[in-house]
């Protein structure tokens, strides 16, 4: 993606991890690094990812393209810093730590919202890139809770990431359920010939699928335990 870097431009670490122009003293300006992020978001939230431009991103604003660039180098800094603030930071602890299952579904459950709010965040955060502070936050969070069973390093990782890629396909095939005319003409033609099919799908997704699957992926981290 194109943007503007001059000599001691910050890049998209910098931007990422707190190197950022600061707003002078006094009154904060109209157009701040904040305001844009948010629009930003409020665009792909509405529109998908696709629909935003920097352009586009511009008008919404009120300002010229060239203003945005005083505050953000490159529409790619632009995207990674959307994602980690739609990501946000990661749920707060209970002032006693409980047992590493109950605290995971926490988090499992504060990330399916997410990504629930945030759609176009989903692809993004398969791709190879500079994970930002929150995302990083979340992630240490996790694994702090996951140490409590008592695993070594690596499987409390892997542990993690096992829950943290069940919750991102169950919100994908969910954005895809809601999005798709397939299901209902599914629905229309196997009322005769797939009558149990039939009868789940002409329910609607249930919500309580999502919990199924969390604690059945729970279920297998827990019989691994018992094993280790």
């Amino acid at each position: 993606m194109s943007g503007r870097k001059g000599p001691g431009t910050p890049t998209g670490a910098d931007w990422l991890w707190g190197k950022r122009q600061r707003a002078p003293r006094g009154r904060r300006p109209v157009l701040h690094l904040d305001r844009i992020v948010a629009e930003a978001i409020a665009i792909a939230d509405e529109e998908g990812l696709a629909a935003l431009s920097m352009q586009r991103l511009a008008a919404r604003l009120g300002s010229g393209t060239m203003s945005l660039y005083r505050h953000v180098s490159t529409k790619d800094d632009l995207v990674s810093l959307m994602l980690d603030t739609a990501i946000g930071p990661p749920p707060e602890e209970p002032a006693e730590p409980g047992h590493w299952r109950v605290a995971i579904e926490r988090w499992a459950r504060d990330t399916r919202d997410i990504f629930l709010r945030h759609p176009w965040a989903l692809a993004l955060v398969t791709t190879p890139r500079l994970m930002g502070p929150n995302e990083t936050a979340r992630l240490e969070s996790a694994m702090a809770a996951m140490s409590g069973a008592g695993l070594p390093p690596h499987d409390v990782l892997n542990s993690v990431l096992l829950v943290n890629g069940y919750v991102r396909g169950a919100v994908q095939s969910s954005v895809d359920h809601q999005e798709s005319a397939f299901g209902h003409e599914l629905i229309r033609r196997a009322q005769d010939r797939f009558p149990h099919l039939h009868a789940v799908l002409s329910q609607g997704e249930p919500a309580e699928g999502f919990e199924f699957g969390l604690q059945r992926v729970l279920d297998g981290i827990e019989l691994y335990l018992g094993r280790a």
